[in-house]
């Protein structure tokens, strides 16, 4: 490789804990598996079931990510810290963790593995209980457009509580120096490839076009969303419910202050700089640069609120780019590992995250009638997207049908 050549940045993507292995494996025990249209399940069935069938089951859908689901690091995930899946064994629920084999796929493909999920799960039910649905990421966006679907289509979904954790109901944030940077390296990789997949495009409140280098809605959002609204924008027979990781006080990352440098690299792609997103117009984003072939790009804003250091399910997303570049021998200064991911007004579907005035809304201050959910929960202190925490999936479970 020439000194004037870009090195390929080889396979990284932006992961949350639960798509990624943890410090300390944990051993995944023997489980059924049940194919299924466009993804799969893994049944853990609880302390004391062995029936060969479910009882009282949970359906928890994955999130998002590039490639086909990994469930073993989601099981570990959930049993690293609080141990949330054997915590739901002794109360009494089987487990059912989806997958899908493409994560990045339509969310509207996804949640065809969901129904099917569904009717697999009624299918295989000892008895009458009612089912508990949800999922974390975008795994809660997925299952709600399922039950939502499933009632337009008029089929007996059995689901008395839906749930989503950390779910971005208002859109995802990923920030938009950052998506360009992916499609800026001058070689194939896969973070570009999970920028603009369909569920990137359909997730995020703002996407980076790679053609037109323009900053909006993605057309396939507005598609998702006018879907979504079609089926009535939620599921209207199961009690809705949801976790955010961010706060509910609308305190924020105090560490992110708007327009700092966020990172910035060095030796390859030398100078490229990411800032922390500020208000205002024509602000910088992001300032790119790379030897070959040679190219600079400003990554521009105007009227975005300071979504990075919003309150919200956090995401080491300058950590990871960070790391990426070291390995392939870049100086890299460091400044801010995380931003926010999935604000708390949008994870509790409440306000929107288009202005600075919703977006860091004091949210135990509102009216709960203005969710439209029937119940949330905002994380007590900041923490990481979907991370599992006692806090939360004790609130969560203390609410699942008898």
């Amino acid at each position: 490789m020439s000194e004037t050549t870009e090195p390929n940045v080889g396979t990284f993507t932006l992961a949350a804990p639960l798509t990624t292995a943890p410090a300390e494996p944990v051993e995944v025990p023997d489980h059924a598996e049940w194919p299924l249209p466009n993804g799969f399940a893994w049944v853990f069935p609880a302390d004391g079931n062995t029936t060969g069938t479910v009882v009282r089951p949970v359906i928890m859908a994955d999130g998002f990510n590039l490639g086909r689901s990994e469930l073993d690091k989601t099981y570990q995930g959930l049993e690293s810290g609080y141990k949330f899946v054997s915590e739901l064994h002794r109360r009494g629920r089987d487990v059912i963790l989806l997958g899908f084999e493409e994560r990045s796929a339509s969310i509207m493909d996804n949640a065809l593995a969901a129904e099917a999920a569904i009717m697999e799960t009624i299918s295989h039910r000892q008895g009458h209980a009612t089912l508990v649905v949800g999922g974390f990421s975008m795994g809660g966006i997925v299952t709600r457009y399922a039950l939502a679907d499933m009632e337009h289509k008029r089929m007996d979904h059995q689901t008395e509580v839906y749930f989503s954790y950390d779910s971005p109901h208002r859109g995802a944030s990923i920030p938009v120096g950052v998506q360009a940077f992916s499609h800026f390296i001058p070689f194939p990789n896969t973070f570009a490839k999970q920028m603009d997949s369909p569920a990137a495009r359909q997730m995020l409140w703002r996407h980076y076009d790679k053609d037109t280098k323009k900053i909006g809605v993605a057309p396939e959002r507005i598609e998702f969303l006018d879907a979504l609204n079609g089926l009535g924008g939620w599921p209207a027979i199961p009690r809705k419910i949801a976790v955010a990781n961010g706060r509910a006080d609308g305190i924020g990352l105090p560490e992110v202050t708007p327009g700092e440098v966020a990172l910035r690299i060095d030796r390859i792609y030398p100078g490229t700089t990411f800032y922390t997103q500020a208000q205002g117009d024509d602000v910088t984003a992001a300032y790119l640069n790379r030897r070959w072939p040679k190219a600079e790009e400003t990554v521009p804003t105007s009227g975005f609120p300071e979504v990075d250091g919003a309150p919200g399910g956090t995401l080491h997303t300058y950590e990871i780019l960070a790391d990426a570049m070291r390995k392939l021998g870049g100086t890299v200064d460091l400044r801010h590992e995380e931003v926010c991911f999935v604000a708390s007004v949008s994870a509790v579907a409440i306000r929107d995250v288009e202005t600075q005035e919703d977006l860091y809304a004091h949210i135990d201050d509102l009216p709960p009638a203005e969710s439209e959910l029937d119940e949330f929960i905002c994380s007590s202190t900041t923490t990481a997207h979907t991370a599992i925490t006692a806090e939360l999936c004790t609130w969560l479970m203390d609410r699942l049908p008898d």
